[in-house]
């Protein structure tokens, strides 16, 4: 039962290793199309366009990488530890330039929930009258009712 327990864990661990190591890929594949082609873009970027097309014409499945993405997305906020700390450097970011600038980012982040927010009803709505409108009309009244 533990040997079990353990390979299973183990089988795990290597697979979000390897879908990590897919994901490293496409980021080095952006890095070295920006250095080789100057696009003024960051090779990150390029990366996860070239990502998204893999994955939007089937090149690779989303199966390969989903467990090693889903690992990163539950560390990700270690990843803001270091920006964080980092603030610590520019004292005049507590200063009144600061609070604007802090708060100009909690009015944009607002902003965005809410238009996406509203983004989502807008698709929902028109999801739920495609189905509506899909479905065979029923008359009332018409046709046999029978209990057996």
């Amino acid at each position: 039962m533990l040997n079990e327990n353990f390979a299973t864990l183990l089988l795990r661990a290597v697979r979000i290793i390897v879908q990590i190591g897919i994901l490293t890929i496409f980021y080095y594949m952006g890095v070295g199309f920006v250095s080789y082609l100057h696009i003024p873009l960051p090779g990150s970027v390029i990366g996860l366009l070239l990502l998204a097309l893999s994955l939007n014409f089937k090149i690779i499945k989303v199966e390969y990488i989903q467990d090693g993405a889903g690992f990163l997305i539950g560390i990700l906020t270690l990843f803001f530890i270091p920006a964080t700390v980092g603030v610590i450097d520019y004292p005049e970011l507590m200063t009144f330039t600061g609070l604007l600038i802090i708060l100009a980012v909690i009015a944009s982040t607002l902003i965005s929930i809410y238009v996406t927010g509203l983004l989502t009803q807008l698709i929902e709505k028109r999801e739920l009258a495609k189905k509506e409108s899909s479905k065979p009309n029923v008359e009332e009244g018409k046709g046999e009712l029978t209990v057996d």
